[in-house]
This record gives C-alpha cells, structure tokens and sequence, in this order.
C-alpha cells in the first residue's frame, strides 16, 4: 500500500527547511537522514513504500536539496550545525521518539541524535553510513583526509573532483550489476544542486569538518554497549567509499544487529528499493512493536 507524500517547508532557526512527509502522524516515527552529494529525493520511493504503517519524515540538510543555502559566511556548515537543526525540526514537529535511517552524511547526524538523546532513539538502519573506520576504502578517503588536517590549495584540488557530474555520477553506478536500475535523473538532480554558485564552498567546509564524526565513534560505540539499540545494516556491497566492513562492525557492539550486505553500491535503494523496503518493514515490526 502506498501513501500520499507531502512536500513542506518549516521555519527552524530562521532558516527554510524543506521535508517529505507522509503517513498518520500518530503512527511510529521514521526519520529518513539522506547522504552527500543528494537530499531527500534519495527516498522519493522509499516513504510510499513505508508509510502504510509509519510517520516518514525525511528533511533536506541545510545547504542540500530543497532548504536554504546560507553562504559559509552566513552559517557555520558542521556536522554539529546541521544535527542542530535536524533536532529542532523534529522537536517542532513534535517528534519525540523515532526510528532512523541514515545513509552517508546522515550517519554522523543520527549518531548525536542518538548520543545527545538515546531515549528518543527506538531502532537505527543503516544504508552505507559508518559507525567504525572498518570499510573506510583507502582509496577514496586519503585525500579527504589530507585536506581537512591541511586545506592548502594543493589539498584542495582532487577534493573538488567529487562536486563534478562524473563523480556523481559514479557515486550512483559504481558497484550496480544492473544500471539500467538507475534513474539518470539521480544525478542530473544532484549535480543541479551541487553547480548552484557558493555551493562548493559549503561541502569543501564539510569535508574539512569531516574527521569530527570519526572523533565521534567511541562515543557512539559506547552507546551501542550501553543501550544494545536495536540496528539494521542493509549495504551496497560493493561500494568504494564505505566497504562492507563498515557494515560488519557493528556486530562489534551489537551482537544482535541484523546485515544484509547486497550486490549494489553506494545509493542502494536505487536498485534495490523493494528489498530494503521489505528488510526496514520485517527489521521495524519484530523490534519496535
């Protein structure tokens, strides 16, 4: 059964925040946290697919998709920030406790979500969204790396490599059997959004702040010790940013986590839409019910 997707804007912190929403409001939350270089369009299918039976929300980060795109000088781009207003649209929404799926950048984002407040945390699917430096592929992340600790022009310059259509591009068929699976229009959308002037100032500042989220992960690896959270890892497997291992890690932790590693890449649910659907609706009915 599908249901109607609503597309809206709230205010949160005197800034535009655009959001897909669907489902009866008074059902369970599911908080859908998309990746880089993309925006809730990630999950255009995904909410129908669920949300016969949850409250599906899924926001644009600020500076992606739809909400606004302060310039760096207007607005401090962190990992933090943008958690910061994630928090304060769910709490307008008058969402207090929620599942959540994060893939990509929005793993660092459900990882303070869940270490700021995890009561307010029922389950976590994962889709390609480390919690462990295990499937960090060497060779896509040495240069991100480089850069942060050294922003110098000659870090920078590979680094602006990932804001071109190729490597968009790549990010949605790299490691699909399949790509005739893959709408071109993921990453024509995308790389819309990522050409729009000051836009690469933005993610060059994310990238710099990225090795924070990894500072991060003991503290987030106490938090799986400490509340045993129920977690789903449904992976591309052969994705060359983050490789399977990242999935397997969470088994570190969280012996009871669930891994369905699947012969796709990076954007997953582009090619295998109903086979995680159909994971997150078994995963979600035995763990939350």
């Amino acid at each position: 059964m599908s249901s109607v997707v609503h597309h809206r804007t709230a205010t949160v912190n005197g800034m535009d925040v655009f959001y897909r929403e669907a489902g009866d409001p008074r059902s369970p939350a599911l908080v859908l946290l998309h990746g880089f270089p993309t925006s809730s369009h990630m999950f255009r299918n995904l909410i129908p697919a669920l949300a016969d039976t949850y409250r599906v929300i899924a926001p644009d980060m600020i500076g992606f998709g739809q909400s606004a795109m302060p310039t760096v000088d207007e607005f401090d781009y962190t990992f933090d920030t943008l958690t910061d207003v994630t928090a304060a649209l769910l709490e307008q929404l008058g969402v207090d406790r929620f599942a959540v799926y994060a893939q990509d950048y929005g793993a660092p984002i459900a990882w303070r979500l869940a270490t700021r407040s995890p009561q307010r945390i029922t389950a976590i699917i994962t889709q390609n969204g480390n919690g462990y430096t295990d499937g960090f592929v060497k060779a896509f992340w040495d240069g991100l790396f480089a850069y942060a600790e050294n922003p110098t022009p000659e870090n920078e310059a590979p680094l602006r490599g990932a804001l071109t259509l190729e490597l968009t591009r790549w990010q949605y068929l790299n490691g699909v059997a399949d790509p005739s699976l893959v709408s071109p229009d993921s990453w024509t959308i995308d790389q819309a959004l990522l050409d729009r002037p000051g836009n690469d100032a933005i993610q060059l500042a994310l990238f710099r702040n990225y090795p924070t989220n990894v500072a991060l992960y003991p503290q987030l690896q106490q938090y799986f010790r400490d509340s045993q959270v129920p977690l789903l890892a449904v992976w591309g497997a052969n994705d060359e940013i983050f490789g399977p291992d990242g999935a397997r890690a969470f088994q570190r932790d969280l012996p009871d986590a669930e891994i369905h590693l699947l012969e796709s890449g990076h954007f997953a649910l582009e090619s295998h839409l109903e086979e995680i659907a159909g994971y997150i609706r078994d995963f979600l009915a035995r763990v939350t019910s």
